[in-house]
């Protein structure tokens, strides 16, 4: 049993909170490239539920998702995957975006 001491439950949280701002600022960069209105929050939790319980409080008229590409095999093995349950939750348009795909090997 390994057990972290509040200041790197509190390092790694930071470090958590940095990287997720680092993408939306790159993610709302490209929208405002493109003159698309959008906005972001970060939230903690499952995220399953809070991006559905953000997105029914912001009244938002689409969300927006990326996809990891897993099979349905591996998605089942992970107890379903965000994209899936958002898609089928949430009552407004869902765009899911899947990775882009691997060069073919030589």
């Amino acid at each position: 049993v390994v057990h972290a001491t509040p200041a790197v439950i509190e390092s790694v949280k930071k470090g958590q909170e940095e990287f997720a701002s680092r993408i939306l600022a790159r993610a709302l960069n490209m929208c405002k490239g493109k003159m698309v209105n959008a906005e972001s929050i970060i939230v903690e939790g499952d995220p399953k539920d809070k991006i559905c319980e953000a997105a029914e409080q912001l009244n938002v008229e689409l969300v927006i998702l990326g996809s990891r590409g897993l099979g349905a095999i591996k998605r089942w093995a992970l107890l379903g995957s965000v994209s899936d349950y958002c898609a089928h939750h949430l009552h407004c348009p869902v765009l899911i975006v899947k990775p882009p795909r691997r060069a073919a090997r030589d």
